[in-house]
């Protein structure tokens, strides 16, 4: 398995790429267009999209990725939220390049994509349906846990009781994982238990 990330300059947020063969990818949170052409240049071709949550700048590269034949997945919380007139009205308003979710998932469910499993947790908080994917060692956060940090709670559907809640929950899964964010360096679950100002695993 491997895992190809990808940040734009405009909103630093991180997109991913995984691929078991090298040659078809799994892209999660497609920050904007320009994800097509770099997975171009890594000779993989984009067949599903999983969204950790529908906010402007996780979901910017979704339809240039369905129109090359991609299927989109979103929380089933999200769908409806995604081109809601409250997240285009974020930070001043932008514009999102319509695209269609052809499939949600629910907390608990597992996407088998690619020759890959993906566990998925719904980790609400930072917005209504805030999910993570979980894969082999590795965990996929979106804004949901940084390193050292957490997601914003102040947006529209954001709430930190609940934000609290979904950390702990991650935290509470055996052993270590790489932690992979939707903005800023990667981390360890573990590093986060022990490090993270915000929640910590004493807490617990």
């Amino acid at each position: 398995m491997k895992i190809i990330k990808m940040t734009s300059r405009g909103n630093a947020s991180n997109t991913y790429a995984v691929t078991e063969d090298g040659v078809n990818a799994v892209v999660i949170d497609p920050c904007s267009p320009f994800v097509l052409s770099s997975l171009s240049r890594s000779a993989l071709e984009c067949r599903a999209v999983l969204l950790t949550h529908g906010h402007f700048d996780h979901v910017g590269g979704c339809a240039v990725l369905q129109s090359v034949g991609a299927d989109i997945y979103c929380n089933e919380r999200e769908k409806e939220l995604i081109f809601s007139p409250e997240y285009l009205g974020l930070f001043g308003g932008v514009t999102v390049p319509r695209f269609e979710v052809t499939h949600t998932f629910k907390d608990g469910d597992e996407l088998a994509l690619c020759g890959l499993s993906f566990k998925v947790m719904l980790t609400a908080g930072h917005s209504a349906g805030s999910s993570c994917f979980v894969l082999g060692n590795a965990i996929f956060t979106g804004d949901t846990l940084f390193n050292s940090g957490i997601g914003r709670c102040d947006l529209y559907t954001g709430n930190f009781s609940e934000l609290v809640k979904s950390v702990k929950r991650l935290y509470a899964l055996d052993g270590d994982y790489t932690v992979y964010c939707g903005h800023g360096e990667d981390t360890t679950l573990d590093y986060e238990r022990k490090n993270n100002p915000f929640v910590r695993w004493g807490q617990c």
